[in-house]
């Protein structure tokens, strides 16, 4: 009896929900219709916002929408321009490159770009206090604040894994302090640029595609050491080799730091006993994800001239190696001693650089130029451009381009 009782009273409060479902639909039909017309204008708007960007969904297409009076008149929107990518840099040095550090980060300097600099463990904490200093003074860089130092230095042996550790840190630092970069680039203090800012930020925004160590427990330097057995090689990835230096885009660099799955890690771990793992490591992970393995392009976008053989030591550049640094079109060179008269040639006749000041750009303004910001993204590409896309555009074609890529 009881039971009964309750499916009646469930029966009873079902039809009591159903008399009042209709009228309640045709009211919440009703005052959508008054909100439409009391909006209109806004509704139209919005959608050919909408339709702007996915061009799927434009009249057309067959939707039959009223053209409102406004609409007729006014034009459409200009179509948005591409936006001006962001660099990302880790420009790092050690004992006694405090100046080359200095210069090469003042002739990189755009504001529109993010830089963590790092002096290593080896350097003297004078010269570490000094970059501080220097960076904290500096009227642009306080203004902007997009100019960061490693305060607490990492030992860096550079045939170990601990550039790479070095590497990652800063990368972590560059993801926790912007959100808003598109790709990273790590250089040397030895590096210097071959063309301004301008001249990259803008064949990037064109199409530019994507590329046992004692330092791990002691906190001096020493040469790496050899253990026995030899380790086999493995057999659930594949190794692969290439420049220390590179472009990286941010996806990348996000899934080395935050890793969706496990290889950047047990990589990493694997590259702990390996000799030249910066040569080694990035190249691994990139080539061993399929979804990265389209962006990679086999070029560092440096110019180095190598010893002959075995092409394990780079030659210091000097005045003679300038026209085959133009020529090569590439966006960087190194490696250069301190105040070389070639840096000198260099910001005189590819940066335009005078005294010691930043590359000059669209961003500049003020007297001295570039003593004040205008338009961060405002860009005035010269003949840098020119040469690195014309180099762009011999790395991606076919099929080299294609067979090039983690072969």
């Amino acid at each position: 009896m009881r039971a009964k009782m309750m499916r009646f009273k469930e029966m009873k409060h079902f039809h009591f929900e159903k008399r009042w479902a209709f009228p309640v639909a045709i009211a919440s039909i009703i005052s959508v219709f008054l909100f439409a017309i009391c909006f209109n204008l806004g509704t139209v708007s919005s959608l050919y916002r909408f339709n702007s960007f996915f061009p799927m969904f434009n009249s057309h297409s067959g939707i039959n929408r009223t053209i409102t009076h406004e609409e007729k008149i006014q034009s459409p929107p200009p179509p948005a321009l591409p936006t001006v990518p962001r660099f990302a840099y880790l420009v790092s040095g050690s004992k006694g490159d405090l100046n080359k550090l200095w210069r090469t980060l003042r002739a990189l300097y755009h504001p529109w770009n993010y830089y963590v600099v790092h002096l290593d463990l080896e350097s003297p904490p004078e010269e570490r206090m000094e970059l501080a200093l220097r960076i904290e003074k500096d009227p642009i860089f306080a203004m902007v604040g997009n100019v960061y130092m490693i305060s607490k230095a990492n030992i860096v042996t550079y045939r170990g894994p601990t550039m790479v550790s070095n590497t990652l840190h800063a990368c972590a630092i560059l993801l926790k302090r912007n959100k808003d970069w598109d790709w990273f680039i790590n250089l040397s203090a030895s590096d210097y640029p071959l063309v301004t800012q301008d001249d990259l930020l803008f064949t990037n925004k064109r199409a530019m595609p994507l590329m046992v160590d004692p330092g791990l427990y002691q906190n001096k330097k020493s040469d790496i050491f050899w253990v026995q057995p030899r380790r086999a090689l493995p057999t659930s990835f594949k190794l692969f080799t290439g420049s220390a230096w590179m472009i990286l885009s941010r996806s990348f660099v996000e899934y080395c730091i935050w890793g969706w799955d496990n290889l950047p890690r047990t990589l990493l771990m694997y590259y702990t006993n390996f000799v030249s793992s910066p040569e080694g490591y990035f190249q691994t992970v990139i080539c061993n994800s399929p979804e990265f393995v389209p962006t990679v392009v086999n070029h560092d976008m440096h110019y180095i001239a190598w010893d002959n053989p075995p092409k394990q030591h780079p030659h210091v550049l000097n005045l003679y190696d300038t026209k085959n640094m133009v020529t090569s079109g590439a966006a960087f060179a190194r490696k250069f001693r301190q105040d070389a008269r070639v840096l000198d040639q260099i910001d005189h006749e590819l940066l335009h650089r005078q005294n010691g000041s930043f590359t000059p750009g669209g961003w500049c303004k003020g007297d001295p130029s570039c003593s004040k910001i205008g338009k961060p993204a405002r860009l005035k590409p010269g003949p840098g451009a020119q040469r690195l896309r014309r180099l762009i555009g011999k790395l991606l074609q076919p099929p080299k381009f294609n067979d090039s890529q983690c072969r």
